[in-house]
């Protein structure tokens, strides 16, 4: 083999690792975490009591099996769809917990509140501060090499003595100094190469420590003296201080005892159909838009970070539907559900192979826009939402709009639909009642159609884009568009459009014994796919076993089993987890975090402006993170390629 083909084939290796790398996981604008689903005719008969078992939106550790938060509903205080006042019982208790560097003895208190992550201040539950990191990674500095640690902190070591064991380090935020310390490094003595950085009149607390990091040695690099640092604990230092009748939203502060809170809501809260409901901060109600009374609680999250969405945790064998891992597809509208997984657990850890059995099977759903009769088909896939292609479970595509918004146009004005297609229209007759709309996709046309407007015939108004060979599949409605009205603005003709539906052209297409990471398809059916584990699984401790797709198993840090379900997706792009503490990156070159681009959004369109896609208008709070390898890689790459075609010509 000739150089050039080696290193051609070397950096092709490469680019695939990078490009893989950066397209692993799901992105999605929001993430919704639910409870278990409730329903009844009167909410004086339906039993709501959960906890952080039941619902993954509450604070939970599965290593040392602690959790925070519940809720319930006094029945007593509740008839028909309404919550009287005081009905809704929220509570919270401090809990104790190891560090994540195991060298250090002892515990720190943490406590959930209102589906957020606190460390009560000097064990007050009413002084809640930010924890922002529990690390026990390993980061080794030079001389005058910053870590950022989070929220403007940075340590950074200003000398370095090998010969003494001695590190002096300091402490700033947003590049103030506040504090500094000479750390004696002793292999037997942890404490005594920890420092503790205190501060005082910390939410009215004095003594309180803010930081932890304990260096682990200091020895002689090839230029420079280093030092290593394995053990980081950080809080911020402008805690929330909570009183008696505080209010939050829709509940209050009804009671502060000596390691827990109690709000109840303020005043009565109607579940009305089709609504969602802010309960406090993230935590809200939705209620299905049905007569009958159905609804669950959900954590709803819209700041970028990488975010895992669990199932209930179990010590065995276990089964999960969309009841008790959140991750499953479930259309709260139609009650139905989609996705069910059971495992058999042998001995103590072993999942033989074929007992995992996943299971998932098509269901027929209302489309978002009431004015269009009939259904179509919805199935979860793998924790992910798919349209079975002319009702094929073995042809999946993905479901990109579904909507019932309204959005104005004038002539050529384009509509942004997603995955490249936009909408627009061509001519405007108002006299006559017609538009001419246009179908492309990444700027080439596709289709167009004149639509007659009726205010009384919903299916002539209404555009349906179809496609031949979808997967194998002909006569494929790929697009539904319905145009409301269209009238005569201050200037331009306009047309709005009410109702559009559209899914992926290019489907996924499945076959036996297709294989998804540990599941492989052992079953096609007429409306439904069953998967099961092609080899035997080991729920080793302090493990995430990746499952298929976007679905993992995460087992405690602990001698006896406990493991649960969850699913991963991404907001905004390559950006870590803020639900835990974040993570410093390994600074071998100091680097200031970007903030990333957050998808657009479908609204209506004023003069000379492009409508865009449905998303959310947030303003992200990056935290340090160690970027995704993406385009830079694979320029990088393309330099590569070009001195090998140097050498080779040489």
């Amino acid at each position: 083999m000739s150089k050039f083909a080696a290193v051609t084939i070397a950096t092709l290796m490469l680019m695939a690792v990078f490009v893989s790398a950066a397209s692993a996981a799901t992105s999605v604008n929001t993430v919704e975490i639910r409870s278990p689903v409730f329903s009844g005719s009167s909410l004086s008969t339906i039993p709501v009591n959960f906890d952080y078992t039941e619902f993954a939106g509450f604070y939970y550790d599965i290593d040392d099996d602690i959790g925070s938060e519940s809720l319930r509903i006094d029945n007593t205080k509740a008839s028909g769809r309404t919550i009287q006042e005081d009905g809704l019982i929220y509570e919270t208790t401090i809990q104790q917990i190891g560090y994540a560097y195991d060298g250090w003895n002892g515990e720190f208190p943490k406590m959930g509140f209102l589906a957020q992550e606190y460390v009560p201040v000097n064990n007050q539950p009413d002084v809640l501060s930010k924890l922002l990191l529990d690390s026990d990674d390993k980061y080794t500095l030079r001389v005058g090499q910053s870590l950022d640690l989070g929220e403007g902190y940075t340590l950074t070591p200003k000398q370095i003595d090998v010969e003494g064991d001695k590190v002096w380090l300091e402490l700033s935020k947003d590049g103030e100094y506040l504090d500094d310390q000479v750390i004696t490094v002793t292999g037997t003595d942890v404490e005594n190469s920890t420092w503790n950085y205190e501060e005082d009149d910390v939410g009215g607390e004095d003594d309180v420590v803010i930081m932890r990091a304990h260096v682990n040695e200091v020895f002689q690099g090839q230029v420079d003296s280093l030092a290593v640092i394995e053990g980081l604990w950080l809080i911020s230092n402008e805690p929330m201080e909570i009183e008696t009748d505080d209010t939050f939203d829709a509940l209050e502060v009804t009671t502060i005892g000596s390691d827990f809170l109690t709000l109840t809501n303020k005043n009565s809260i109607a579940l009305t159909k089709n609504k969602d409901i802010v309960l406090a901060g993230d935590l809200k109600i939705k209620t299905a838009d049905s007569n009958d009374l159905v609804f669950y609680f959900y954590k709803e999250i819209t700041a970028p970070g990488t975010y895992q969405v669990r199932g209930s945790v179990a010590t065995g064998s276990a089964n999960w539907d969309y009841s008790s891992f959140a991750g499953f597809y479930y259309d709260l509208d139609s009650n139905l559900a989609s996705e069910e997984m059971d495992v058999t657990v042998t001995g103590t850890r072993s999942i033989s192979q074929d007992d995992l059995v996943y299971t998932t099977t098509i269901q027929n759903v209302d489309y978002e826009y009431d004015g269009w009769v009939g259904t179509y088909p919805k199935m979860g896939f793998l924790a992910e939402e798919y349209v079975p292609v002319n009702d094929q479970p073995d042809v999946l595509s993905k479901l990109l709009l579904d909507s019932n918004d309204k959005y104005t146009l004038r002539v050529g004005q384009t509509l942004d639909l997603g995955e490249g297609y936009t909408l627009t229209p061509k001519q405007i007759d108002v006299e006559g009642d017609k538009v001419w709309l246009e179908l492309s996709k990444d700027g080439e046309y596709l289709d167009d159609q004149v639509i007659t407007v009726t205010g009384t015939d919903v299916a002539n108004s209404t555009w349906d884009y179809e496609e031949d060979d979808v997967g194998g599949e002909d006569d494929v409605v790929i697009m539904r568009a319905h145009v409301n009205e269209v009238f005569q603005g201050q200037v331009d003709s306009l047309a709005v459009i009410e109702g559009l539906w559209l899914i992926s052209n290019e489907p996924m297409e499945i076959e036996t014994d297709d294989t998804f990471d540990a599941l492989e398809v052992t079953t096609i059916g007429d409306d439904f796919l069953t998967l099961t584990n092609k080899d035997d699984l080991t729920l080793s401790k302090n493990k995430e076993i990746k499952i298929a797709g976007n679905m993992f198993f995460k087992v405690a840090d602990a001698n006896e089993l406990r493991y649960y379900p969850y699913a991963e997706y991404v907001i905004g792009g390559n950006v870590t987890e803020p639900t835990e503490p974040t993570t410093p990156t390994e600074p071998t070159e100091p680097t200031t975090p970007t903030t990333p681009t957050e998808p657009t959004t479908p609204t209506t369109p004023g003069v000379n402006e492009t409508p865009t896609t449905p998303g959310v208008n947030e303003t992200p709070t990056t935290p340090p993170t160690e970027d995704t390898p993406g385009f830079e890689a694979i320029f990088a790459v393309a330099g590569l390629l070009a001195v090998a075609y140097l050498v080779r010509r040489n």
